[in-house]
């Protein structure tokens, strides 16, 4: 079956990408890709809570906490004082965590281009790009709710 196809391809290739972006990060910078990427969220929102973190890239909160926590012990986030909210905390880059961001970002884009606009055309990978943008939006719908 098609459908069946395309999801072996796009797993495997989800796990190639990220194996080889992880094993760049970790080796280059210390970094894993996951944690990377709670670093550009915050980079981004330049301040944010853990919810927040936890609702933009789809995972729990105890694991967007975990991250935070691990990122916080390396010296590349710290937790401030939320002042519109006493029972949470705002996270934000440190200084290393900036400077990690613009290095590793580099690395970061320079494997993505390495993999996905090396063996792409421009408008395959933009075609590629808006039908994975779509199947995400209508993934994050509630079920049996279309529109």
């Amino acid at each position: 079956m098609v459908l069946r196809a395309v999801f072996d391809d796009l797993v495997r290739f989800e796990t190639v990408l990220w194996n080889a972006l992880d094993e760049r990060l970790r080796k280059d910078f210390a970094v894993t890709t996951g944690g990377l990427n709670v670093l550009l969220l915050i980079e981004s929102a330049r301040s944010c809570r853990v919810y927040d973190i936890a609702n933009a890239l789809a995972i729990t909160v105890g694991g967007a906490s975990q991250a935070v926590d691990r990122l916080e012990r390396q010296g590349r986030i710290v937790r401030r004082p939320n002042p519109a909210d006493r029972r949470s905390s705002l996270v934000e880059l440190t200084p290393a965590g900036r400077e990690l961001v613009a290095t590793a970002g580099k690395a970061l884009d320079e494997e993505l281009e390495k993999h996905l606009s090396g063996p792409l055309s421009a408008s395959a990978l933009k075609q590629f790009a808006a039908a994975l943008a779509t199947l995400r939006t209508a993934a994050q719908k509630p079920e049996g709710n279309p529109s």
